[in-house]
């Protein structure tokens, strides 16, 4: 099942990380110019978008069944033990941040951003490993 699309959404995945750790700087006053928070939030909202196409790919592929949502077709990755529950959750979690994103930019909080820069962009790299494995 190794396919171009798998790579390509893989790569776009690694390069938005590496954009928002350029632009981040491993320093939280980045956050308070709006400039870099909005390429920040834009690479995060791409990641995530990127890895959403991937699950409903591998999910359409292995005929996993319909998901309804972003949210269902992790949990049917993570259901079928193609993905590991602490990613599926993490997964979960950064959908519900591009729906913000996305949808109510006014209300997103920027403690909560600075927690996915520090903490969780490295999940989109064990995602993406653990996708890898699968195909």
């Amino acid at each position: 099942m190794k396919s171009d699309l798998v790579y390509n959404k893989i790569a776009i995945i690694e390069r938005c990380i590496i954009r928002v750790k350029e632009v981040y700087e491993d320093d939280s006053k980045n956050l308070h110019n709006f400039t870099k928070q909005d390429s920040i939030i834009l690479n995060i909202q791409r990641a995530c978008e990127a890895s959403i196409d991937l699950a409903m790919h591998i999910v359409s592929q292995k005929n996993l069944g319909i998901p309804k949502s972003s949210r269902e077709a992790f949990e049917l990755l993570n259901n079928n033990d193609l993905i590991d529950a602490s990613i599926y959750k993490s997964m979960g979690a950064m959908i519900g941040f591009r729906n913000i994103a996305v949808h109510d930019y006014q209300s997103l909080n920027i403690q909560i951003l600075q927690v996915i820069i520090e903490e969780h962009l490295e999940d989109f790299k064990k995602y993406t490993k653990q996708i890898i494995k699968i195909v």
